[in-house]
């Protein structure tokens, strides 16, 4: 099937084969997350509606085989017995919110305490028990994978100011959901209508207890050190989320819509513009506006919903874009404050070196992008917005 002009991506059959061959493992699990029945209709979706290019078939080829790898390799942990069940995943926080309203710079900005951990992106294409942080350059699957990341980034100069990745960065736990192929995430990506609709009524729920697995196995060695986790895609299915972390400390961040729409369908295009023929800016901003207008809906009923349940043990906090930018370590502890936490001056010390990184070097922000690039307008967001408590912010 690897022909040069090759637009189908494969079947759930030979996909599930192809990843088998790549590291000789079978056991793909079932976990009651209908994983399978995901894959279908996204191939399904992939090859009806998102018109893909040669280039695109192969990325989404290479993305589907990856989190079929990444499954494979979490069940054999899980059948050595990786997983330490009885060790509780107490009050995590869970950073979640608009793309493009802080998500990233608050999560690393947590995850500069030693005492916390977060989800690093190497160890969500290979989930294994986290090894201690001075071995990692003795991995050969560490140095390929911060070897292939590296290689992109150099590649791409200036994808490094809208969105840096390396391998030991901490990015967003969707990667783990992708085990479960049960994510918006790819709606950002590319046109999927069937998979959007069959997406807008499944059962959340067992993809986030394979999370919590996984977590368990990738903590199993820091069991003492808070999960700190972030993910936008969160604010669709918030009522999973804590059934599965009912103690969760839930982290809102905001930004005026206005400006954050334009910077995630900048982001989008810059990601995929080579990957299809329908992915158009046109379509990127109609479809990305609703998106995250409905995830913003969904989101904010399930809140209220909580926060109305006296026997919710749930926590929600607020942090809007300028918030961050203004005080990040006051931001910092806000957070800490509702974990029962004090922030210490050794870790102040740790978020302020940590945000002064991340405004640095190939990290420093250098996004460019307008509204009219995307057929959109401040008037037409502003509306579609109405009643979002961050229009303002």
């Amino acid at each position: 099937m690897a022909t040069a002009d090759r637009v189908h991506v494969g079947t759930v059959d030979d996909l599930h084969a192809s990843a088998s061959r790549a590291v000789g493992l079978e056991d793909f699990g079932d976990g009651g997350d209908r994983h399978r029945e995901a894959l279908g209709v996204l191939l399904e979706s992939l090859h009806s509606d998102a018109g893909l290019t040669p280039a695109g078939s192969k990325y989404w080829r290479s993305v589907l085989k990856g989190a079929l790898v990444a499954r494979l390799l979490s069940e054999a942990g899980f059948a050595a017995g990786a997983v330490q069940t009885e060790v509780e995943i107490a009050r995590p926080v869970v950073v979640t919110g608009l793309p493009r309203t802080g998500t990233t710079a608050l999560h690393r900005l947590l995850g500069a305490d030693p005492a916390n951990q977060g989800l690093e992106l190497w160890l969500a294409d290979v989930p294994q028990p986290r090894p201690p942080r001075e071995t990692w350059e003795d991995d050969p699957t560490y140095r390929g994978i911060r070897d292939m990341y590296a290689g992109f980034m150099a590649e791409n100069p200036d994808y490094g100011g809208v969105h840096y990745m390396s391998a030991d960065d901490l990015e967003e736990c969707w990667q783990l959901l992708r085990q479960s192929l049960t994510s918006v995430s790819y709606e950002c990506l590319a046109r999927l209508d069937g998979y959007s609709s069959w997406l807008a009524d499944v059962d959340w729920v067992p993809a986030y207890r394979r999370h919590r697995r996984n977590l368990q196995m990738i903590g199993a060695n820091d069991p003492d050190r808070r999960w700190v986790l972030k993910n936008p895609s969160h604010l669709f299915s918030l009522d999973a989320v804590l059934e599965v972390y009912p103690d969760a400390v839930v982290v809102q961040t905001h930004r005026d819509p206005r400006k954050s729409m334009a910077s995630m369908c900048s982001l989008a295009h810059r990601t995929a513009a080579d990957w299809s023929t329908r992915f158009t800016p046109e379509y990127i901003g109609a479809s990305q506006l609703d998106l995250w207008a409905r995830g913003v809906e969904t989101f904010d009923a399930a809140r209220a919903r909580h926060e109305a349940d006296p026997a919710s043990r749930a926590t929600f906090l607020d942090v809007t874009h300028r918030e961050l930018l203004d005080d990040p370590a006051g931001c910092v502890e806000r957070v800490y404050s509702a974990t029962g936490v004090v922030l210490s001056d050794d870790v102040r010390a740790a978020v302020e070196a940590e945000n002064s990184r991340s405004l640095s070097g190939d990290r420093a922000p250098t996004h460019r992008y307008t509204l009219a690039d995307y057929g959109l307008s401040e008037e037409v967001i502003a509306e579609r917005f109405a009643g979002y408590r961050g229009l303002e912010g």
